[in-house]
């Protein structure tokens, strides 16, 4: 009954309520984890060693093609279509430096087979051809032999972006440094530059050697049949021979005997003197329970905090405006920490580099605080016990864990330990009693691993304003070279094949392949949404949303308080006074003192705005939520904490702010490049909305305007700035303001209860008066300039109006949409990254969106063209039923009990009630294709009356003919 495997161990792992099998291919030796439980969100992925030899980007190219068609699926790409018609709960595929990774999940059974099945035939049998590496990975573009020959592909322009984004430069070369002479030395997504030098044969033999069930991880998690997990894998790995897989090894770096130094650029705009700065240190590997949990302790006591020491030390220097580097990276085989501050002078490099140093040796030389060694364990401990995964499958984090140890071989050639790091009560175990028997465990690590290991390096990034348009003289350069050492013959064979490839990329799948793919049928559907336990209560005079979830022990409890009588001129220090509440310290403690207290008792408190349209209404849910985690035992510690950092925060710590300001300023900046669609989407809805008119004004472009006026105000008025923050704290925090919202089993809900009273009554009485708000004024068309190779563009509108009325197809036609014809024009064809509808059903507000884009107006031609698109649309009944699947899965997205709790919340907050949610269901499972003439509708208003946001390259804006009134930015 074990389908060609044999089982090498089996372990029940307390700790996650799991039994584990580990099996091993008898033909192939592929390995396998099984792990057995009650989780019904199943998950599967098959993953590879493949450590690259270079930077063309081979494994992450790969990563990307064998998704598009294979022998059993042979349509142009099965991944969309699962996207577009699967109740799947994750969906996605990623590469790392060492290893190449397909997981797939879903609640629902038979999805999930279907997802496994799929995603084993892409990765063995893909129908890799030379233009699945021009699609997906770098190809010429010619279209005239006079024209100007460029670059095209969707991991090229992917990886523009990522060479755009200081955040990633630095991170990438932190490592590097540490790694020149293994494959953490190397850029496993490809450096732009490098890309192009990518061949066919390089990248068809990197397939036939790397995705072969010898090479391969399998990882199955859930509540589905162990047995047949064996039976579905045994019926691919059969069908290959064994292959030794030595040359996926991924050896250890040798040790340096003295510290290196390493100075890189990234572009910038003019007068940018901002640099950012680390220091990093090889640890050891990931293969030591004990010391592998230490070091994540030891992190949290490091830089956890606000207040812990080493990152209290960098912040209070003033040479820099946020925390910089990785921490403590545990996901390749040997660890290593990075540390460090953005926004620096580079002559202040060697300061940084001896505070850090200087830091360290009083915590050895002096002893850490145990108040922050028990705060950290604690925090450590709660996350495990939690184990709290947010959005992600469970499933998918552990199978991340695993492959840090599984992944590599001994000396002897023997496979890792898939389990080493699963199991935590005993090394935490371990890790208590030697702090509590009195040793200097962190002291040790500190003085063994970091100030006496010569394997440390220093890493400055520099702001270059010539770089990008060096990088593009040189991309340039390298083009004009390769076309003009080509024949006329060459240039007519580059002219066919780009012909070609887009004859291929616009080709239709045939309908008989596109039925192979397999899925559930609408009639499978659950025909009712399912509704989440909810009831209101009041509690201390103040309205409580309860939800009875199981919690496993944990309260988890959020204060929202209404932000309607907060002036249009204040919304900009809302996040800032969140953030101050938990982290400026209280007139009974100061901010060191209150961050260790709320870590010793809490499974965290953090601040969190939400901004969103009430339903059917011009009015805003807006709210700053203080969201608390807490067991049982510390639920009256934890009331105290409340109380005390409602009525006593730190309004006029002139130090403390001038720091968040300087964080948060940071933060926004650093968000362009990698999250520049996220900006363009808020810019284009808060023309649309009150509410997204607060969120933009909160953490948009707005606020970094605005932000960046804090910091001369503070050196030059702070007085005017401390009462801005005290009006501010007075017309928020209020108990009339206030509603609170808790998650938990019923036993505990009764312990919280009353001290959710207790909170509530410390509060001034009354609620603050709702202000007038001033609806924003944006250009029509905007361009807003950063020192990007990529751009993100954007068109949008308020369709409700202009006489659109919502309608449950709007959701299945918007799926539709994103997952075909933007797919094909934005991403396919234009080599864009990423190609989104969003649309807003309390708001009405409809936006086009791409990513890491490498056009301009011919995207905004293409969202002109949808309407177009779907009036003409012979939409087939095969592609409705997958469209109405698909919008099904994301209104049934699955969630854990305490985003369920939240979610619950939220809909009462915005009238978002089960009677029309309800209604939306039923006319999402009955629309027609002549219900998509809805989004069209919506579609042609976008494209007559919309309003442009492109954020990116000003040249290629200038260029665009969009008549874009330019901002600088960045």
């Amino acid at each position: 009954m074990n389908h060609g495997f044999e089982k090498i161990r089996e372990e029940r792992i307390e700790e996650l309520g799991s039994v584990a099998q580990v099996w091993r291919h008898k033909k192939t030796a592929g390995r396998v984890l099984s792990m057995i439980n009650n989780d019904e969100n199943k998950v599967f992925g098959i993953s590879f060693r493949t450590p690259p030899e270079d930077s063309t980007g081979i494994a992450h190219i790969l990563e990307h093609s064998v998704l598009c068609g294979s022998r059993k699926y042979p349509v142009k790409e099965p991944f969309v279509e699962l996207l577009k018609g699967s109740l799947q709960t994750f969906l996605n595929a990623m590469t790392f430096p060492d290893k190449t990774c397909y997981p797939v999940a879903s609640a629902n059974l038979a999805d999930f087979y279907n997802l496994v099945d799929v995603y084993l035939d892409a990765a063995f049998f893909p129908l890799l051809d030379e233009n699945r590496l021009k699609q997906e990975g770098w190809h010429y573009e010619l279209d005239d032999p006079e024209g100007r020959m460029t670059y095209k592909g969707v991991v090229y322009n992917e990886m523009k972006g990522a060479y755009s984004s200081p955040d990633s430069l630095l991170y990438e070369y932190s490592q590097q440094s540490l790694f020149p002479d293994n494959t953490y030395g190397l850029d496993s997504g490809g450096d732009p530059f490098v890309i192009p030098d990518l061949t066919w044969e390089q990248f068809s033999e990197f397939h036939r050697t790397h995705y072969h069930p010898s090479n391969a991880y399998a990882f199955f998690y859930g509540d589905d049949d162990p047995e047949k997990r064996l039976e579905i894998l045994d019926e691919y790995f059969n069908q290959f021979e064994p292959l030794s897989p030595e040359f996926s090894q991924v050896p250890l770096q040798p040790r340096f005997e003295k510290a290196r130094e390493v100075r890189k650029t990234f572009p910038a705009s003019a007068g940018n003197t901002k640099c950012m700065f680390t220091v990093n240190w090889l640890l050891a590997e990931t293969a030591d329970a004990n010391l592998n949990l230490a070091l994540h302790i030891l992190e949290h006591i490091l830089t956890g905090l606000p207040s812990s020491p080493l990152r209290k030390a960098l912040m209070d220097s003033g040479l820099g405006e946020d925390l910089a580097g990785v921490g403590l990276e545990a996901d390749i085989r040997q660890m290593f920490f990075s540390v460090g501050l953005k926004g620096v002078h580079s002559a202040n490099a060697i300061k940084i580099e001896s505070l850090i140093h200087d830091t360290l040796v009083g915590l050895v030389k002096n002893g850490i605080d145990p108040k922050d060694v028990e705060a950290a364990i604690n925090s450590v401990e709660f996350d495990l016990r939690e184990n709290n995964t947010g959005s992600y499958p469970r499933g998918l984090s552990l199978m991340f864990q695993t492959l840090s140890t599984w992944l590599y071989d001994d000396e002897k050639g023997n496979p890792g330990d898939p389990l080493l790091l699963l199991p935590f009560e005993e090394p935490l175990r371990n890790i208590k009693a030697w702090v509590a028997e009195g040793e200097n465990i962190f002291e040790e690590l500190i003085s063994r691993l970091l100030l006496h290991n010569p394997h440390r390096t220093t890493v400055l990034l520099e702001p270059d304003e010539n770089l990008g348009k060096e990088l593009t003289k040189k991309e340039r350069g390298r083009l004009a070279e390769a076309k003009a050492a080509m024949s006329d013959e060459d240039l007519k064979r580059v002219i066919e094949e780009t012909a070609e490839l887009r004859r291929l990329q616009e080709e239709p799948d045939d309908p008989e392949a596109l039925a192979s793919i397999p899925r559930l049928q609408v009639a499978d559907l659950p025909e009712k949404n399912t509704p989440i336990p909810a009831e209101t209560v009041e509690t201390g005079g103040v309205q409580c949303h309860y939800h009875d979830l199981h919690t496993s022990g944990i309260a988890y409890f959020d204060l929202a308080f209404d932000l309607s009588g907060v002036p249009d001129e204040l919304l900009h220090l809302v996040p800032l006074l969140g953030r101050t509440l938990v982290e400026a310290g209280t007139k009974k403690r100061d901010y060191v003192d209150l961050s260790q207290w709320i870590a010793r008792t809490t499974g965290g408190i953090s601040p969190q705005v939400l901004c969103q349209p009430v339903l059917g209404s011009p009015e805003a849910a807006a709210r700053l939520i203080v969201r608390v985690k807490a067991t049982g035992d510390k639920l009256d510690e934890t009331a105290d904490i409340l109380k005390e950092i409602l009525t006593e925060a730190r309004l006029d710590d002139r130090t403390r702010l001038r720091q968040m300001v300087s964080e948060s300023l940071a933060r926004l900046e650093q968000a362009l490049v990698p999250s520049g669609h996220i900006m363009v989407a808020r810019r284009l809805k808060a023309r649309a909305h009150r509410a997204h008119a607060m969120e933009e004004a909160m953490n948009g472009v707005t606020a970094l305007e605005v932000m960046r006026t804090l910091p001369p105000r503070i050196e030059n008025d702070f007085r005017r700035v401390g009462k801005e923050f005290v009006k501010l704290a007075d017309i928020i925090l209020r108990r009339g303001n206030l509603v609170m919202n808790a998650t938990c089993e019923q036993p505990l809900f009764a312990t919280l209860q009353p001290l959710l009273a207790d909170i509530a009554g410390v509060l001034p009485e009354g609620a603050s008066a709702p202000v007038e708000r001033t609806a924003p004024a944006f250009p029509k068309r905007e361009g807003l300039s950063i020192p990007a190779q990529v751009n993100y563009v954007g068109k949008g509108a308020n369709v409700y109006e202009h006489g659109i009325e919502y309608h449950g197809s709007l959701n299945a036609a918007s799926k539709f949409l994103r997952t075909g014809y933007l797919w094909e024009k934005i991403r396919v064809l234009g080599g864009a990254y990423g190609g989104f509808t969003v649309f807003d059903r309390s708001s009405g507000s409809l936006s086009f969106l791409s990513y890491r884009d490498p056009n301009v107006e011919k995207t905004i031609e293409n969202y002109d063209g949808v309407a177009d698109y779907l009036k003409n649309l012979d939409l087939s009944d095969d592609e409705l039923q997958k469209s109405i699947i698909g919008a099904i899965g994301e209104v049934d997205a699955y969630q854990l009990p305490d985003a369920k709790g939240f979610t619950a919340f939220v809909r009462a907050l915005t009238n978002d009630h089960e009677e029309g949610r309800a209604r939306m269901r039923e006319e999402i499972l009955s629309c027609t294709a002549e219900d998509f003439k809805r989004l069209a509708k919506a579609a042609e208003i976008v494209a007559n009356h919309g309003d442009i946001v492109v954020m990116g390259n000003e040249p290629a804006m200038d260029v665009s003919g969009l008549d874009l009134e330019m901002k600088g930015i960045l």
